[in-house]
């Protein structure tokens, strides 16, 4: 199936000329609360996590490839007050924030009163699906009908759609570690990413407690094997140089980029206005732009990836219009 001319725009339209991702994450609601307020992150307000997100995206979204934004309180408001530079490619998250059901059988919602229409409406050149997903989850059939759902409705609207899978252990509802972390991360890439989507934003196969670089890279090999569409990295609140060592490892082994969030902008979260705009014109720009630059020399191109049910979109002949 080739891709459509709209999601071969969208694609680029976020990517580096060179064809990789370097893209600012700055969709997080509930959890920037409790960024922005460790201590009570019910007394975050409305107007102080967009006041935030503005802030976020005048420093740094220029140094990005693409930013990635929420309806609720973010694209909307970086588009409306200049703060998204003209030309930047956007990616729109679908979803509700969190999920509902047991926290062993998460259910991922897309966001009530909103749609993938909607998001290429306010000029999206992408969307985006977070999706909590187990292997093994008694829902997970169900958890891959909502991907399959959301990524018909991008098809039919010519956006592409990047997915991002969260994984939990089965017996706790917690994070997953170790071996068994590995395991689910690339079964996912196996079996979700086979019900639709573009790009798969993933998580890095091990957790905190494997520090060995020849196992990392293992296990991206891995990865990169089982995935058949491009894939980039997430930060997953990782600190900054083990962001920078993980993405070395597994642009090596085949990623496109990455989506980086935290890992870039966190530390400017619990700064007065004055000193987090500081941190994030220089400090904030600068782990963006040695990110931008590392996949730019080490991630492939996501073009240049043959394997998988998508290929590029052939040449439009005479009167290709009429049947689009």
């Amino acid at each position: 199936m080739p891709y459509l001319l709209g999601t071969r725009r969208g694609l680029d339209a976020c990517a580096s000329p060179r064809g990789t991702f370097g893209i600012l994450a700055l969709d997080h609601r509930q959890n920037l609360r409790r960024e922005l307020h460790p201590d009570a992150p019910g007394a975050t307000s409305y107007a102080e996590i967009v006041d935030f997100k503005r802030a976020v995206v005048r420093a740094v979204s220029q140094t990005a490839t693409g930013t990635l934004l929420d309806p609720e309180i973010g694209a909307a408001q970086c588009i409306a007050d200049g703060s998204l530079p003209a030309g930047a490619g956007l990616i729109v998250a679908i979803e509700s924030t969190g999920f509902e059901g047991e926290p062993n059988a998460r259910v991922s919602r897309v966001l009530p009163g909103w749609s993938v229409e909607q998001a290429k409406r306010i000029g999206a050149s992408a969307a985006k699906l977070l999706i909590y997903y187990h292997p093994d989850a008694t829902n997970a059939r169900d958890q891959e009908a909502v991907l399959a759902g959301v990524a018909a409705e991008c098809r039919s609207n010519d956006l592409p759609l990047f997915v991002e899978p969260l994984s939990f252990d089965q017996v706790s509802g917690g994070k997953l570690a170790g071996e068994a972390r590995r395991r689910c991360v690339i079964e996912t890439a196996r079996r979700l990413m086979a019900c639709g989507g573009d790009v798969l934003k993933a998580e890095f196969p091990y957790d905190g407690s494997v520090t060995d670089e020849s196992a990392w890279a293992d296990a991206c090999a891995e990865l990169d094997a089982v995935s058949p569409v491009p894939w980039v990295l997430l930060s997953g609140g990782v600190d900054d140089s083990t962001f920078e060592r993980q993405v070395g490892v597994a642009c090596r082994a085949g990623a496109s980029g990455v989506l980086a969030g935290r890992s870039v902008w966190a530390p400017a979260a619990t700064l007065a206005p004055r000193e987090r705009d500081a941190w994030l014109e220089s400090e904030g720009r600068a782990r963006l732009r040695r990110l931008v630059d590392l996949v730019d020399a080490e991630g492939l191109p996501w073009h240049a990836r043959s394997r998988g049910t998508l290929t590029s979109a052939p040449m439009p002949g005479e009167g290709w219009y009429r049947g689009y």
